[in-house]
């Protein structure tokens, strides 16, 4: 039987067709139940329109997209997922979790997933992850059943606080996560 993983997805869309790409490859070896930030379900951006995403994301994983916080409670009441996948994770996102504030279909997913005591794996993408967000991910590194997909600086030159997740680790660390182990190197 195929393991339940949620697919989480915020609003940093320059990492969309990443995304995809990852989810579609993850959906032939995980029964994947997306979830969409407010922002990542409703913003048309240059990158993709919000309607054509959707669409992507509900082909990609054969299931209607979970976009709003009725849809997301159960998730740990009912206890429907194995492990939880945030990727990508937004500044704010990361915030929101390190705070607990659990007011998008995304951070009450995470609250409600983590309430069984199961994995919760995050993949940064933020401008400001070398910034004031800084003290989030530690918190969140600090934290049980939190996983971080290995990440580093993606522009050392022009964006010195910026962060993102190796999106082509997102499935490794899942399985590491599963077995109650952070994959290492985190930092890269």
């Amino acid at each position: 039987m195929k393991k339940k993983i949620g697919f989480a997805i915020t609003g940093s869309f320059c990492t969309f067709g990443s995304v995809l790409t990852r989810l579609g490859q993850m959906s032939k070896d995980y029964d994947i139940t997306p979830i969409l930030s407010y922002n990542a379900a409703n913003t048309d951006t240059r990158f993709f329109e919000a309607k054509k995403f959707k669409r992507a994301v509900e082909e990609l994983t054969g299931r209607r997209v979970i976009d709003s916080l009725g849809q997301a409670e159960p998730i740990g009441p009912k206890k429907l997922l194995d492990a939880l996948v945030v990727a990508p994770c937004t500044g704010n996102t990361l915030a929101k979790l390190a705070g607990g504030i659990a007011d998008t279909p995304v951070t009450l997913a995470a609250k409600a997933h983590l309430r069984n005591g199961r994995p919760l794996i995050i993949a940064v993408s933020t401008n400001d992850g070398l910034g004031c967000n800084a003290k989030n991910i530690g918190a969140l590194l600090n934290a049980k059943n939190v996983y971080f997909v290995p990440f580093g600086q993606d522009d050392h030159a022009d964006k010195i606080n910026s962060l993102v997740a190796d999106f082509g680790k997102i499935k490794d660390t899942v399985e590491a996560a599963l077995e109650g182990r952070q994959i290492q190197p985190v930092l890269i």
